[in-house]
């Protein structure tokens, strides 16, 4: 089996090569692409997932509710629901960009740096999730409300570095609010 291949990017997004995943991610891991996905249910319930003990990038952590790497020429969405079926088992509809340019390099995290060109998406959950051990130690459905201010509260590394900071952009993001309501 080959190993997984992140794509490496320059400022602006454009893929300029690519790297092994697991051998990338260091204390000067380079700009790569990458996404992160906020799922609601029709409730209007936010999925907060942890992190998997084992995983060398911000193991144990919560944070949003999938977040990964598409490879090469993938389309997005197609790597969202790639991610969210191997992780949580679960899928997703009505999937819509609302950071398409955010970028972000984190502070070390046990010698582990994440350095990603990362749009952001919300989505609307079509099942339960049945997460795969190895990606997600638990997960919880919360109010928006209440996942902002557990995030924005957290000083100890109890969510991860690029959720909390992508809420700087998107907390009152309108789409989120819909999505928030059941809308």
């Amino acid at each position: 089996m080959q190993a997984e291949q992140i794509v490496l990017v320059d400022q602006n997004g454009a893929p300029i090569g690519t790297a092994e995943k697991f051998s990338s991610h260091h204390a000067d891991t380079p700009l790569h692409l990458a996404f992160s996905c906020y799922v609601f249910n029709d409730k209007g319930e936010f999925l907060v997932t942890q992190r998997a003990h084992g995983k060398k990038v911000w193991p144990g952590v919560w944070t949003n509710s999938c977040c990964g790497h598409p490879a090469l020429g993938e389309d997005m969405v197609a790597a969202i629901k790639r991610r969210l079926d191997y992780e949580l088992g679960m899928t997703a509809k009505d999937f819509q960009v609302i950071l398409p340019r955010y970028t972000y390099k984190t502070p070390p995290f046990k010698g582990i740096i994440e350095n990603e060109f990362c749009p952001v998406y919300v989505a609307r959950a079509t099942s339960e999730p049945q997460p795969n051990p190895d990606e997600v130690e638990a997960y919880k459905w919360m109010s928006w409300q209440d996942y902002v201010a557990a995030a924005e509260a957290d000083t100890a590394d109890i969510y991860s570095w690029w959720g909390k900071d992508q809420l700087k952009f998107i907390k009152n993001h309108p789409l989120i609010a819909q999505y928030a309501q059941g809308q």
